[in-house]
């Protein structure tokens, strides 16, 4: 049996009812279309942070709905972006008179949709804007880069934004700062087949697909040497993007794609971390865990977010959802 989510039903329903089940405190859940709000509304004259994406990647996008991230987030189907009727019936749920701020990965699909609900929503004069995410460094055209890892941190940064009571161009001035200052790149152990058939096939031994996108774009194999060599061929590019540089104080999220254990992503963290601390890249924070997955293929996704003051202050600030609550 290679997954449950091929068996028959809707697998993203159910799903959907387990977790209002699992969070009643904090979560409710809509259906036809389907969406996910906070229980406890944002206060009137807040504005309301929004996200999408397809499924298979939880726990984005509802794992991060509550205080202090998300007030909605619409599931599409499996590795598909949720249609703009999904994201209008959002942003009518929670919006509260102060505008609505999109924060959008950089897919076709997602962007498309979302520039059709920002047109539908002029006319009912709510002001929405759009924050674009595209971190994934293995695409050497910034323009083109996917959303990958600094989602769930930019939503974290516009959040905690709105939150505070800042105006709509406040939160989004931050957030596309967020969004600027951080890089990703993820590598996988084995290849993805199409969603439809939920399995993956093993790679050869000591090779890597590196550069791998999260609805199984192909990456380019690449034999290695060990885990330390993995890090290398991982990090570098990241660093050398921005490029971050010695004193730069940075989030480091190191997000499992579902099939690798704790064990291995501590361990890649640690050598990770040994990379960043040798160029004097000051890991103020950090994540390790399944923050942004792909229907449990083998691999990890590495975020650096570069941080100042003030994004320091608004990470820090306190949020409860059912991924991050402190």
């Amino acid at each position: 049996m290679h997954s449950f989510v091929n068996k028959p039903g809707d697998p993203i329903t159910r799903s959907l009812v387990g977790m209002a089940a699992c969070y009643p405190d904090l979560l409710r859940v809509h259906f036809n279309p389907d969406f996910v709000q906070r229980a406890q509304p944002g206060r009137a004259g807040k504005v309301a942070v929004i996200s999408g994406s397809g499924s298979g990647h939880e726990p984005l996008p509802t794992g991060y709905v509550g205080l202090g991230m998300l007030d909605a987030a619409c599931p599409g189907p499996i590795f598909t972006s949720p249609t703009p009727d999904q994201l209008l019936a959002a942003t009518h749920a929670v919006e509260q008179g102060a505008g609505v701020v999109y924060i959008v990965k950089n897919y076709a699909g997602a962007v498309f949709n979302s520039d059709i609900c920002v047109e539908e929503l002029s006319r009912e004069d709510i002001c929405v804007r759009k924050v674009l995410v595209h971190d994934d460094v293995a695409i050497p055209e910034k323009a083109n880069r996917r959303g990958l890892g600094a989602a769930p941190l930019v939503m974290r940064i516009a959040g905690a934004a709105a939150e505070e009571g800042r105006s709509l161009e406040q939160v989004v001035a931050v957030s596309e700062r967020a969004a600027e200052n951080a890089r990703s790149m993820g590598f996988a152990t084995n290849i993805e087949t199409l969603p439809r058939s939920l399995h993956a096939l093993p790679l050869d031994d000591h090779t890597i697909e590196l550069g791998v996108g999260i609805h199984g774009e192909p990456g380019v194999e690449q034999q290695v040497d060990g885990i330390i060599e993995i890090v290398q061929r991982l990090m570098q590019p990241i660093v050398d993007d921005l490029p971050y540089r010695s004193r730069d104080r940075v989030v480091l999220l190191v997000s499992g794609l579902g099939g690798t254990p704790p064990l291995e992503l501590f361990l890649f963290f640690q050598h990770i971390h040994e990379f960043l601390q040798e160029r004097g890249i000051l890991v103020e924070r950090c994540l390790v865990g399944n923050y942004l997955t792909s229907l449990g293929r083998g691999g990890c996704t590495v975020t650096l977010l570069r941080l100042d003051a003030e994004l320091l202050g608004l990470w820090d600030a306190p949020v409860h959802t059912p991924t991050l609550h402190w």
